[in-house]
């Protein structure tokens, strides 16, 4: 039996989480994390997520989370950071769901990984880590001859934009174009802009009502256009993607590794 711990517990990718463990017979739901003050510390993970009580009670800190053979986080890029930290010195593999992670916030995980396996992905569902898959082909044959265009949409209450997966994305075009993403990314357009100039990789954001997370790839050449999109309809489908890389993390070598390890189609 995998015993699981939630950093993020009471948000919405973390009460999704706990209601899916409460469905799989090999994992159980063994720690409940939140930030301190939040308001649902002390209360029993299970009723908050909307489901069955599991005798779990939300608490503060990694410190003293209990026995847990490995944690999944969705909380905030700070408190991913000191969530690996403490996980390494305990030995216990990590999956990183949380994005807007800053480069030297990453370059801290990486360190960390070192000592134990964490996986990590912008996006944990099986559909966006084949699209990029396919992106890495459509990047290397078409990357450098087409005009790239990027659009993602979410919520209005998401924090970050670009989405980290529209990030992930461009990084893989970029990778395979032979592009400097730092050079040529643009987000965004306004005013004379002038005609789009060679090699531009552009990325556009959308922040509206209730959308779960679409993303949607163009590469238009002279006389076609070529478009990938993956939409989500259901934020289940990153919670069992999270669950799937849990299973994977707690047999995986130290390292950090993406969703496509735990694929098999890296």
């Amino acid at each position: 039996m995998i015993k699981v711990g939630i950093s993020g517990a009471a948000g919405r990718m973390g009460q999704i989480i706990i209601r899916l463990l409460a469905k799989e017979k090999n994992m159980k739901l063994a720690a409940a994390i939140e930030a301190r003050n939040h308001p649902m510390l002390g209360k029993d993970a299970g009723e908050c997520a909307g489901t069955d009580r599991t005798g779990v009670v939300i608490s503060s800190g990694t410190k003293n989370p209990g026995k847990i053979d490995v944690l999944i986080d969705f909380s905030s890029p700070q408190a991913a950071v000191e969530h690996m930290k403490q996980m390494a010195e305990r030995k216990i593999p990590v999956v990183i769901g949380t994005t807007g992670l800053s480069p030297a916030q990453l370059q801290k995980i990486r360190r960390f990984s070192r000592k134990i396996p964490c996986v990590m992905a912008p996006n944990m569902s099986v559909g966006v880590n084949l699209m990029f898959k396919l992106l890495k082909l459509a990047g290397r044959i078409l990357g450098k001859k087409y005009d790239v265009e990027i659009v993602e949409a979410h919520h209005r209450f998401k924090k970050d934009a670009p989405s980290g997966t529209a990030k992930r994305m461009a990084e893989i075009i970029a990778e395979e174009a032979g592009l400097d993403l730092a050079k040529s990314g643009v987000y965004g357009r306004k005013g004379i802009t002038g005609a789009r100039k060679k090699g531009e990789l552009g990325i556009m954001s959308v922040r509206a009502g209730d959308i779960i997370g679409d993303h949607t790839v163009m590469f238009a050449g002279a006389g076609e256009r070529l478009e990938l999109t993956h939409r989500a309809l259901s934020r289940d489908t990153f919670a069992r993607g999270a669950i799937l890389a849990a299973m994977f993390a707690v047999r995986a070598k130290k390292g950090l590794h993406d969703m496509q390890d735990v694929l098999g189609v890296k």
